[in-house]
């Protein structure tokens, strides 16, 4: 699909008809992630995909946005290698899940699979929860699957401010 289109037509899907994500479509996902640029190239990124009764379970503990999608991403990095930033009051963590999260909601698009990026969830709790390690903070969860019947993007999906109401020039 054409870039260009990807970025127009991805919609964050709130009924999904559950079915999980084909493996080669998975794959390519993920391959895409794991392109996406990080500070230092330091690559902190951790992600679980979580397909199974229990984890799904666990994810509807935490959230009740899973929307029916058979596949969530639960999108992770590790503390302990991030680049600081000059001044030591940020580091990369959060910023470089972000790119690889968003590479991957792209890549699905691309590939044909609906998602919807969710952060309405307690991090702590479902990290716990899903007994991942304590270095490890969940930035945010994809969903992922195929849109139900009748689903589509909410009726403000395609209204954008202009340009000149987001950029300015200095």
């Amino acid at each position: 699909m054409e870039f260009s289109e990807v970025i127009k037509n991805r919609y964050s899907c709130k009924n999904f008809d559950g079915r999980p994500v084909r493996k080669e479509q998975l794959d390519a996902i993920l391959a895409a992630g794991r392109l996406a640029p990080t500070a230092k190239n330091l690559q902190e990124q951790r992600i679980y995909i979580v397909q199974s009764e229990e984890g799904l379970a666990k994810i509807d503990e935490a959230t009740p946005c899973r929307y029916g999608a058979a596949t969530v991403a639960v999108v992770a990095f590790d503390r302990d290698n991030v680049f600081t930033y000059p001044g030591g009051k940020r580091n990369s963590g959060a910023e470089d899940a972000a790119i690889v999260a968003t590479h991957m909601m792209l890549a699905a698009a691309n590939e044909g699979v609906d998602s919807c990026w969710l952060n309405f969830f307690d991090p702590e709790q479902l990290a716990k929860s899903l007994g991942l390690p304590e270095n490890e903070k969940i930035l945010m969860l994809l969903d992922l699957g195929y849109a139900a019947e009748g689903a589509g993007p909410l009726a403000p999906h395609g209204k954008r401010k202009e340009l000149s109401e987001t950029v300015s020039y200095v």
